[in-house]
This record gives structure tokens, C-alpha cells and sequence, in this order.
């Protein structure tokens, strides 16, 4: 009796696999998974995400203090500091006309000698 119920039980656990893998299947067709957040995608979204908030909290800390720099309406005051491009901050650029033009790359500064 025993070799008769482990002869039938083989059919009954490969119907009971199928049937398992068709409900699997069918759920998971209903419930999709949600994007992998190790994606170029996902990194590019959070880049923008953190770029946005630096934005906001140094337009804040510039609304707080612009007392001290003596402008006013949102423009970058002179510094006389040269930047990445070796000009100086000129007196009421808004922060797009002080971007370097383009998403390409820089050209390379000069050498010094010294």
C-alpha cells in the first residue's frame, strides 16, 4: 500500500506545481514590480531630485541674507572671486548667465608657471 500512495503522490505534487506556477504567474501579470532604483534612470531623478533641493536652500539662505550682500531680487553679487572659468563675478548675473554656456565639457585652464 505504501509504494501505491508515493506512485500516486508524484502526479498530485507536479499538479499542485502547476497550478502553483499559474496563480504565480497570473498574480504577478496583476502586480507588477516596481523599478529597480539601481537604474541610470533612477540615479539621473535623484540627481535632479538633489540638485532642486540645494537650489531651494541656497536661494533661502541667499533671501535670509541679502542684507549682507546688498542686492537685491535673486542676482549673485560681485566677488571678485574667480571661478571655474577665470572670470570674475560681475555685479547683478543671474545664475544662468554665470554658467558656462553648453552640457559639454570645459576647456582645460592654462598651465602656470611660477
Amino acid at each position: 500500500m505504501g509504494d501505491i500512495l508515493l506512485a500516486l503522490s508524484i502526479p498530485v505534487l507536479v499538479f499542485a506545481v502547476g497550478i502553483y506556477a499559474g496563480c504565480e504567474t497570473w498574480w504577478r501579470r496583476r502586480h507588477p514590480a516596481p523599478p529597480s532604483p539601481y537604474t541610470h534612470q533612477a540615479a539621473r531623478l535623484s540627481e535632479r531630485e538633489m540638485v532642486a533641493s540645494a537650489e531651494e536652500i541656497v536661494d533661502g539662505a541667499h533671501a535670509r541674507l541679502e542684507g549682507l550682500y546688498g542686492t537685491s531680487g535673486g542676482t549673485i553679487p560681485a566677488t571678485g572671486v574667480t571661478g571655474a572659468s577665470g572670470a570674475t563675478g560681475a555685479p547683478g548675473l543671474t545664475p544662468q548667465v554665470a554658467a558656462s554656456p553648453g552640457r559639454g565639457r570645459s576647456q582645460p585652464a592654462s598651465a602656470r608657471r611660477g
